[in-house]
């Protein structure tokens, strides 16, 4: 009898002794043994501190609108696991998602995998099987020893760097940079979000010969009246563009540093290996920017109370959702339902969100990483005054919805694992 996804997926768990272990020679060992090292797709991979999920969304928005078919890898997810490998669009099934298990621990023999990696490998197999012309990879944790980091990225992409995951990435940006640019291959672009990159990003470049594509000098974006938007490329020119599905200024620069990803493979003679120039013009790219998706950065929930959902859940993320927040008309109060893991920087978080924030609403999250309301209470002591306690996040959110009247807005914010069960909630909640 074939085991169940749910079975799989708790197995994969425990099987490692660390949940994070950086380093890519085991993955690599079971990657050469599927075949999967070396992947016939055209790859782009996508890394940063900030910015990497809603930069994949939009580069598999403007690919499948130019008529490619694409594979998606992001994570983490909300609701469910098949969140993170999408085929067209698609989220896979439980089904092949078991095949692909199936398939990668018949290879493995006696090799340990994290979580992370057999994530990798499954979406990396599916995209094989499936024939995708371009695959998209957004990196997990930092760039040079990450588990996507297996494959030659055709196009590297890097969005930013700031200061997160100090532990595993260093304790200064030029640190954290080095090693998230370690994605960038020689002779290969290296596209930068922003040219507001440490040093270091700018030496691994010219150490390795890669090709680089700096934002506000190879690629630039306008806004124009009523958040309409033109962009200015290598050779692309695109004026009167909508903005986004996707909600906040930060999206302008994204969906530009995803253009200029697809526009590096034309300059190149075409995709890499699919032989698939992307056909962009003004109405692929309009039609494109409608159709992003991507859950819990700066997601909305339009009502009498609004409520906005976004992961923001190291300084530099809750810096810009602070801004996101100041710039979206509302006249009501701001109602904070926030959970912070144990190992992410609270006090920095909260200053950023306090000019924001009328009323604190703090919850617990689980272990191992989660702490409990009363010591992030003590972490966010200088900036949250009176706040109110939950046990978790959805006594929180049930909390501020008591307190919330028509014309305030509730935000939720912090990680993922605060999001998560706050979307299942609204989920539940809005039906009714």
């Amino acid at each position: 009898m074939t085991d169940s996804l749910e079975q799989w997926l708790s197995r994969q768990e425990a099987a490692h002794p660390s949940a994070i272990d950086l380093g890519l020679e085991r993955v690599c060992v079971v990657a050469r043994r599927l075949g999967l090292d070396k992947p016939a797709a055209t790859v782009i991979t996508v890394a940063g501190t900030n910015g990497k999920g809603s930069t994949v969304a939009h580069l598999e928005a403007l690919l499948r609108a130019a008529g490619c078919s694409t594979g998606l890898f992001t994570s983490p997810h909300f609701i469910r696991y098949n969140e993170r490998i999408r085929i067209d669009g698609t989220e896979v099934d439980d089904e092949s998602l078991v095949c692909a298990f199936e398939r990668i621990e018949a290879a493995r023999g006696s090799t340990s995998l994290t979580f992370f990696e057999y994530n990798t490998l499954a979406a990396l197999w599916l995209f094989a099987e499936r024939a995708v012309q371009f695959a998209l990879l957004e990196v997990g944790l930092g760039g040079r020893l990450d588990a996507t980091n297996l494959v030659d990225a055709d196009v590297a992409v890097l969005c930013s760097v700031g200061f997160d995951h100090r532990d595993w990435l260093g304790d200064t940006l030029d640190e954290i940079g080095a090693e998230k640019a370690g994605i960038f291959r020689p002779g290969r672009p290296a596209v930068l979000g922003t040219e507001r990159m440490p040093e270091s990003v700018y030496s691994v470049i010219e150490r390795l010969g890669a090709v680089p594509v700096v934002a506000d000098r190879d690629f630039s974006w306008r806004l124009e009246e009523g958040g309409r938007w033109s962009y200015r490329g290598l050779r692309l020119r695109l004026d009167d563009l909508p903005p986004s599905s996707l909600e906040g200024r930060i999206q302008y620069r994204n969906a530009a540093t995803a253009l200029a990803a697809i526009e590096t493979l034309a300059a190149r003679g075409g995709a890499a290996r699919a032989g698939i120039p992307p056909a962009l013009d003004q109405a692929t790219v309009a039609g494109a920017l409608g159709r992003v998706r991507l859950q819990g950065r700066f997601q909305v929930v339009p009502g009498p109370v609004e409520w906005i959902l976004d992961i923001a859940h190291n300084p530099p993320a809750a810096e810009m959702f602070a801004a996101q927040l100041r710039q979206r008309p509302h006249h009501g109060r701001t109602l904070a339902v926030i959970g912070i893991l144990g190992d992410k920087d609270a006090a920095a978080i909260g200053a950023a969100l306090a000019p924001v924030i009328d009323q604190w609403y703090l919850c617990g999250l689980p272990p191992p990483r989660g702490i409990d309301a009363a010591e992030l209470a003590g972490r966010l002591a200088a900036v949250a005054t009176d706040p109110k306690l939950s046990v978790s996040v959805l006594e929180a959110c049930e909390a501020a919805r008591l307190e919330a009247r028509p014309g305030d807005r509730v935000i939720v914010c912090g990680s993922v694992h605060t999001v998560a069960p706050a979307l299942k909630w609204l989920g539940v909640y809005c039906a009714q």
